[in-house]
């Protein structure tokens, strides 16, 4: 298995499972309810703004892996679309869940020396550099995800 490989089956790890840590946002959200992703807890973010800010990084590298520029800013990256009902909710996953899935299809795809060449910009680094930035980035906030449902869920 050459080098990308490796990096879109470890993505793709953290989101559908089968990693070393044994927990995944797919798991881990599929019994969330839109009431509970939506729950404020204060001085947390909600369940439903985690996801939606892990998925948005996802989503602007995808971007950039299918030839377009890098749009991103953090300040974007916390405001999810309006959710109202169980559907809501469950069109926000399965953004997540598809994103995730095309950006690990992109990411085998890359040729290994395209790894240590520049993503959008110096400034961002190499590929190498923003690929596992995204995975640990997931992993960050899936432990935020799993604290927030256990302590909903304790009462």
């Amino acid at each position: 298995m050459n080098t990308a490989a490796a990096i879109a089956q470890h993505f793709r790890h953290v989101h559908f499972g089968g990693n070393w840590t044994s927990v995944n946002l797919r798991d881990t959200l599929k019994d969330v309810t839109w009431e509970e992703a939506l729950h404020k807890r204060e001085g947390f973010n909600t369940i439903a703004v985690l996801t939606f800010h892990i998925n948005y990084f996802v989503a602007a590298v995808l971007k950039v892996l299918e030839g377009g520029p890098l749009d991103a800013h953090d300040k974007f990256s916390f405001t999810h679309p309006p959710i109202n009902t169980e559907a809501d909710w469950q069109s926000l996953l399965g953004k997540v869940w598809s994103d995730a899935e095309h950006f690990a299809a992109l990411v085998e795809q890359l040729p290994d020396d395209r790894l240590h060449t520049d993503m959008a910009d110096t400034k961002y680094g190499t590929w190498y550099r923003n690929l596992h930035g995204i995975i640990e980035h997931t992993h960050y906030h899936l432990g935020q995800i799993v604290i927030l449902k256990k302590l909903l869920r304790s009462g």
